[in-house]
C-alpha cells in the first residue's frame, strides 16, 4: 500500500509553501490555500517513521463532514475538496492559540491529575474524579501554537493580560468553541460515541474569526464508544475509543515519550494496517457513511490532476 508521507507540489498561482506535520498548506496568489492532508502521523509531537495509508483521506473528508455541518455556529475557511485528500479554501491569518475543550478526564489532563496538579491552564478540575470521568461543565484548556517543538499550556489570563489576543476575539473563539462542542457532542452521540476532548484553531479573515483546519477528526479529537461508558467507568476499566490516544500508548509502552534520549520504536506493518482500520472505521462511525477507498497507483500525479483541474475552472468562472 502507498501513502502521503512527503510530496512536493507546484500549483498555479502558488506563493508559498509551508509543511505542518500533517499537512502541506500552499498559498496561492488569489487568497486562496490548498490544503493537502498527507498520510503522516505525529504523537508527543514527532512524526512516526511510516505513512499511513488512507489517513490522510480520512481526515480530510470527516473534517469536511463537519464543517459543512456547522456553518451555521461560525464562518470557516473551506470552500471546496477537489480530491479525497486535499481541501482548498480562504487564507486567513492563524490565531496563535489553540482552543482546546474537554468534556471529560483524558489525555493529556488526566495525566496532569494523576501526577496530582488540581489546575490546568488556570482552570479547576473537581477533587475525586478518575480518569475518563466527564466534568461537570466542559473545560477551556488553551494552547500556544508552536510551529515546531511542544506546544504549550496557556491560561486564558495569561493570554489576555500578555495581548496574545485580543480579549474580543478571544471571547468569540471561546463561544465558537462551546458551540462547537456541544454541535460535535451531539452529533457524536447520534452515532454512539462521545466526543471526549478536541480542539479548535481559528484564523483572522477582514477582521472577522473564521474557523480553519480540521475539526472533529480522530488527530484533534478523542472519541469514546457510548454504549458500555457508564459499566467501564463504575468497574474501574479502560474505555473503548476511536482517537490516536492508541497510538500514543503504543510509543509509550515501547519506551517512546517524545523526551530526549528516547528513539522512536519501529513500526511493523501489522501496527500500521491497524491505524488505517481505526480511522477508517472512525470516518464510517462517525459519518454513516461507508468509506470509498481513494486511488493509490499514482497519488501525486492524482492530487496535481484534481488540483489543477479545479483551480483553472474556478480561474474560468471568475
Amino acid at each position: 500500500m502507498k501513502a502521503i508521507t512527503n510530496i512536493e507540489f507546484i500549483f498555479p498561482g502558488q506563493t508559498k509553501t509551508y509543511h505542518g506535520k500533517v499537512r502541506d498548506v500552499y498559498t496561492l496568489e488569489n487568497g486562496l490555500l490548498v490544503m493537502v492532508a498527507s498520510d503522516r502521523i505525529s504523537a508527543f509531537d514527532h512524526i512516526l517513521p511510516k505513512g499511513i495509508p488512507y489517513k490522510g483521506q480520512v481526515l480530510n473528508q470527516v473534517a469536511t463532514y463537519f464543517l459543512q455541518a456547522t456553518r451555521d455556529i461560525c464562518p470557516n475557511w473551506l470552500i471546496a475538496t477537489p480530491d479525497p485528500s486535499v481541501a482548498i479554501g480562504l487564507a486567513c491569518e492563524p490565531i496563535r492559540v489553540e482552543m482546546v475543550i474537554r468534556g471529560y478526564l483524558a489525555g493529556h489532563a488526566a495525566r496532569e491529575y494523576k501526577a496530582g496538579k488540581r489546575t490546568l491552564c488556570g482552570v479547576s478540575m473537581p477533587e475525586g474524579l478518575k480518569e475518563n470521568d466527564r466534568f461537570p461543565t466542559p473545560i477551556i484548556t488553551p494552547a500556544t501554537k508552536a510551529d515546531e517543538g511542544h506546544d504549550e499550556d496557556i491560561s486564558r489570563e495569561d493570554i489576555l493580560s500578555n495581548g496574545v489576543v485580543p480579549k474580543e476575539i478571544y471571547e468569540t473563539m471561546e463561544r465558537y468553541t462551546r458551540e462547537l462542542f456541544q454541535r460535535g457532542s451531539d452529533m457524536a452521540a447520534e452515532r454512539g460515541l462521545i466526543l471526549v476532548d478536541t480542539k479548535y484553531e481559528f484564523g483572522i479573515r477582514n477582521g472577522e474569526v473564521i474557523l480553519i483546519d480540521e475539526i472533529h477528526t480522530p488527530d484533534s479529537s478523542r472519541y469514546f464508544y457510548l454504549e458500555g461508558y457508564e459499566k467501564r467507568q463504575e468497574q474501574g476499566e479502560p474505555q473503548k475509543q476511536l482517537s490516536k490516544e492508541f497510538v500514543r500508548q503504543w510509543l509509550i509502552e515501547n519506551g517512546f515519550q517524545g523526551l530526549i534520549g528516547q528513539e522512536m520504536p519501529f513500526m511493523p506493518d501489522e501496527f500500521v494496517n491497524t491505524i488505517t482500520a481505526r480511522y477508517i472505521e472512525l470516518y464510517e462511525k462517525i459519518t454513516g457513511n461507508i468509506f470509498v477507498k481513494s486511488d493509490l497507483a499514482n497519488i501525486p500525479e492524482r492530487i496535481q490532476r484534481n488540483v489543477t483541474a479545479y483551480l483553472s475552472e474556478k480561474l474560468e468562472s471568475n
